[in-house]
């Protein structure tokens, strides 16, 4: 028995059919080359076959037409030729009506393509194309799956629920990662609601949907002091990452975010890459010796073994802030506490976790507003919120719940820091995030 494949055609099946067609063999024998049965062959090529409309003199195929000079079919008061009437059809009128089109097409293969005067003909035909059969399929495939597919009440209930997040700050993703179960289509289906105007919310109350600015490329400049570098630069990183693991995974990210270009109260930002937790500290100023402190606090906090396990590596970039590498890399005692590397000026795309992770701070913060009234507490608030976000990169799971109940050294660090996760529906990420307090 002839085993016949199942699923949808695909391109490759529509060229093979195209071709088969074209050297004039029969449904049965292209059906056999592709494993499947004649009548989907058929149904096929009928289906998607591609129709050229003939160019007829006025439009109408009787083999009289040139020369027709009947009038009144209609109404015998009617002065005009009845062939180029515009309100009546005369071939529907006329009893001598005589169509020159060509029926070839009604038989098997139902198609054009192998007559000797498709070239010249000038009647109505039928082409299969492979391409335009393919097209036509994802065409009415796309069009089958447009509008609101699912009952009003449901509708409804998805609607006020997502709006209602989605006001507190809340990502879509996050929200869909929550409440999957809740909501009766795709993210991609809610995505598409959204800017088919459907819902409530716009485009314009997704943050995500804003697009990034493109970055015009700058020239490198030359640095005067290129010390600090030596032994440490992006290649050196990429180089002991070949070897050791710990450089890959467990290496920290970190960079600095300011309120306004004036003086004042500077945010370190730090983000370990294993779970992609985010650490913020408030300082009082951008300079070396406040990243020292946050740095000395830690060991303090931590000792001095726990410090080098969750900080083995760190990677920033060159900021004057962190020109000072080795009060960073060693403590009071000169004992080794971590290792610095920066990456290449201008190259921001090198630790990209800390730099996209930023855009949750701007959520609260927006660009342009000063730090210096926001407390400790406030940024202790602000970094739990954010940890607590649900992203489809971790498995629609948050940072803080990819932190396993076995890892002593994070919970020490979440204990110092006073970290606790956010229930998902009460995340916020608004400026009105501290008028919640």
């Amino acid at each position: 028995m002839f085993y016949y494949e199942q699923g949808q055609l695909d391109m490759s099946d529509r060229i093979a059919i195209e071709t088969g067609i074209c050297r004039g063999e029969s449904f049965k024998k292209i059906a056999r080359r592709i494993h499947r049965h004649p009548t989907t062959v058929s149904h096929e090529v009928k289906t998607n076959r591609t129709l050229i409309k003939g160019h007829y003199f006025l439009g109408k195929d009787c083999k009289f037409v040139r020369n027709c000079a009947v009038k009144g079919l209609c109404d015998s008061e009617c002065t005009y030729r009845c062939c180029s009437c515009k309100t009546y059809d005369c071939r529907e009128l006329c009893s001598r009506y005589a169509s020159t089109a060509c029926h070839k097409f009604e038989k098997a293969p139902y198609v054009c393509n192998t007559c000797p005067n498709k070239k010249l003909c000038h009647k109505t035909k039928y082409i299969y194309s492979a391409k335009f059969a393919d097209a036509a399929v994802s065409r009415r495939r796309s069009e089958s799956r447009m509008g609101i597919r699912i009952r009003d009440e449901q509708f409804r209930e998805m609607d006020e629920l997502i709006t209602k997040y989605v006001k507190k700050g809340q990502p879509l993703s996050h929200i869909y990662a929550e409440h999957e179960h809740e909501l009766p289509v795709c993210l991609r289906s809610i995505y598409n609601y959204i800017d088919a105007g459907e819902m409530t919310i716009k485009n314009v109350d997704l943050r995500r949907k804003v697009a990034y600015r493109r970055r015009r490329k700058k020239e490198r400049q030359k640095r005067l002091n290129q010390a600090y570098r030596e032994g440490r630069t992006y290649e050196d990183f990429q180089r002991e990452a070949k070897h050791s693991l710990t450089y890959e995974y467990e290496s920290v990210e970190m960079d600095t975010v300011k309120g306004t270009r004036e003086s004042g109260k500077r945010l370190l930002t730090m983000i370990l890459r294993k779970n992609s937790v985010m650490l913020l500290f408030l300082m009082p100023d951008g300079t070396a010796d406040s990243v020292k402190t946050v740095f000395d606090f830690l060991e303090f906090g931590l000792g001095l073994e726990r410090f080098h396990r969750l900080f083995p590596v760190i990677l920033t970039d060159n900021g004057a802030e962190f020109k000072r590498p080795i009060e960073l890399e060693y403590n009071a005692d000169l004992v080794p506490r971590t290792s610095i590397y920066y990456c290449d000026p201008m190259a921001s795309w090198q630790k990209p976790h800390i730099e996209k992770n930023h855009e949750f701070i701007r959520y609260v913060i927006p660009r342009g507003r000063s730090l210096n009234p926001y407390t400790d507490e406030d940024i202790t608030l602000l970094m739990n919120h954010i940890n607590s976000t649900k992203r489809p990169g971790l498995g629609n799971k948050a940072p803080y719940e990819l932190i396993s109940d076995d890892d002593e050294d994070m919970h020490e660090l979440m204990s110092l820091l006073e970290m606790d996760l956010i229930p998902a529906d009460e995340v916020h990420l608004k400026p009105s995030l501290f008028k919640l307090k």
